[in-house]
């Protein structure tokens, strides 16, 4: 009987260190790879659907596209800078805002474009510095207020200066064309 019960427990053993073997190494691993193969499915799943949803909206991405690159100043450097200083004029014209020391400078991003920085002031009424930043902002044109600064120029504080920083954005010609195609 003690021989029995020594297979017995042998056995009892042997099946025990196979089954601990057997999870450690063929379950666990094998459990491991269908979890990340299920992972990385439902992460392709996304992807498709994401890509599914651009290709959807391809064509108003692209319509978008062209209409800010439309807006955005002319390729020749004093034509822009035309532009962009019509533009103020304009707005203080709008706005009745009085323009001064308008100091346009460019700045050489990289190869896809350049932008234009303007500093000005301008000096008004409360309210029509509001409406100048207001046709700024609302202009097509591709420009927008990085730093504004306004000081009282009474002691009442009816007529204000602004200082203002404005950036406009220049695409060259090469990079029009790639994304145009």
């Amino acid at each position: 009987m003690n021989k029995s019960r020594e297979q017995l427990l042998a056995i009892l053993a042997i099946t025990a260190v196979a089954l601990m073997v057997g999870d450690k190494f063929i379950l666990q691993p094998l459990t491991d790879t269908w979890k990340a193969r299920t992972a990385r499915i439902e992460d392709l799943q996304k992807k498709v659907t994401a890509g599914t949803k651009m290709l959807e909206r391809d064509r108003v991405v692209r319509d978008k596209w062209n209409a800010m690159r439309s807006h955005s100043l002319t390729n020749d450097l004093s034509q822009a800078e035309s532009q962009a200083l019509r533009a103020f004029e304009r707005w203080g014209r709008e706005a009745g805002v009085n323009i001064s020391g308008l100091k346009p400078r460019w700045k050489r991003v990289n190869d896809e474009y350049q932008t234009i920085e303007c500093r000005a002031d301008a000096s008004g009424s409360l309210s029509s510095l509001a409406r100048f930043l207001y046709q700024v902002e609302k202009d097509p044109l591709a420009m927008k207020v990085d730093v504004v600064d306004l000081t009282t120029r009474d002691g009442e504080g009816r007529n204000l200066t602004m200082a203002l920083q404005l950036s406009g954005l220049m695409l060259t010609p090469k990079r029009n064309e790639n994304l145009a195609k």
